[in-house]
This record gives structure tokens, sequence and C-alpha cells, in this order.
């Protein structure tokens, strides 16, 4: 016998099949039935995966054009990788960049209301990169 159950292992997004198997014997037993449960949509939980992406953008004539770019796991290596970008030779003073935090769920398309900027850096006259922490 089998009977449809919504997984709460993936949000709901997928239907589990619950197989009794023996509950003709383990009712004449007086004893539980087992179950296997099987989802159709998941191997288990979700799993969850946050990025933090640097941007580099240089102003000129009032347009902004995206300079060096990348990806990483850690915030503070995605902190230091804009720091190095932002104080390449050749930048020009007016550059500033970003960091986005972002969340990837497996299984799911990505969608702009799990991207959120964290960090504005700007590069000052001495030369030093300072973080600004944007509102959420």
């Amino acid at each position: 016998m089998t009977t449809p159950v919504k997984c709460v292992e993936c949000d709901g997004r997928g239907w589990k099949i619950v197989t009794r198997r023996g509950c003709v014997a383990a009712s004449a037993l007086h004893i539980e039935p087992s179950a296997q449960e099987d989802c159709l949509y998941c191997d288990g939980p979700s799993h969850v995966v946050e990025m933090f992406e640097w941007e580099v953008f240089t102003t000129a004539d009032s347009t902004e054009g995206l300079g060096p770019c990348g990806s990483s796991s850690s915030q503070a290596a995605a902190m230091d990788a804009l720091r190095l970008a932002l104080r390449k030779a050749g930048m020009p003073p007016a550059a500033w960049g970003r960091i986005t935090h972002r969340v990837y769920d497996f299984c799911t398309m990505p969608d702009d209301w799990s991207r959120r900027v964290i960090f504005r850096a700007t590069l000052d006259a001495a030369g030093s990169v300072r973080f600004e922490r944007t509102a959420s």
C-alpha cells in the first residue's frame, strides 16, 4: 500500500511515496508495520551554498564599466580579492567595488531574491580601500 505525503526535507517541493510493508502480518502480531519513504524530488534535505561575489567598476564620462570580478565561498577571501583588484596599478581613482552575498539552493533556479549587496568599497587618496556596509 502506498500513500503520497508532502516531503518536508526539500521544503515541500516533492512528494514522498510511503510504502508500507507487512501490514497484515504486523497487525496479526500486534506490532508496528515497517515503512519506507522515498521522495520523488530529492535525496534528502536540500543543500544551500552561499557565495560572495566581488566586482570592480570604473566610472568614466558618467558611465560605469565592469572591471575584474570573481567569487569566493569565504567573505574574507572576497574582500581580499576586491582589495587587491582595486589597488592594482592602472586602476583609475574613480574605481569602486562591491561584494554581493548570494545563496544558491541546489535543485532550484537562482533568482535575484537570494542576492544582496553587503559591502561597497572605494579607494581613498592614500591608496587604502575603505569598505562600507550597505543597508539591508
